[in-house]
């Protein structure tokens, strides 16, 4: 018996394809983006052309090439705290790693640690927060204002 209940692809995880938005008064088809591929470039999430920031972590109030609004999205502490977790977990691994392995004095740890730590964060934290806009914008893009 059916239920009226759908758990496909579109229901549950978003439509993906091709999707219309007006700008300027004209209807425009804009082509799926990938959250992955906007993040790793730091692209808008509607069109991926335009540059999601202004400055090392601002984000522009509207995209240069589509109009998309920007400027109520939040990212919130997302990108820090999943930063924390995945590279703590990675250093301190490979920190025990190298404590039993070659047992090198206190000085190399103060030394080798702390420039890895500010490398990685620095490096992960722009697209990170660029991936985590894009998938917000797939998933609630009523909430994005799309009038252009």
């Amino acid at each position: 018996m059916w239920c009226g209940s759908s758990s496909s692809p579109a229901s549950t995880g978003g439509v993906r394809g091709r999707w219309s938005s007006t700008h300027r008064g004209r209807a425009i088809d804009y082509p799926e983006v990938s959250p992955f591929q906007a993040g790793l470039a730091c692209r808008c999430p509607r069109c991926g052309r335009g540059p999601l920031y202004t400055g090392f972590l601002t984000v522009r109030d509207r995209c240069e090439a589509c109009g998309l609004d920007l400027s109520a999205q939040d990212s919130g502490d997302g990108p820090a705290a999943l930063i924390i977790l995945v590279l703590g977990f990675a250093v301190v691994g490979v920190a025990i790693w190298v404590e039993l392995s070659f047992a090198p004095p206190y000085w190399v740890h103060v030394a080798l640690w702390p420039p890895i730590i500010l490398a990685a964060t620095v490096t992960l934290l722009r697209p990170l927060k660029a991936f985590l806009i894009a998938q917000q914008f797939r998933h609630r893009r009523g909430e994005f204002d799309e009038r252009g």
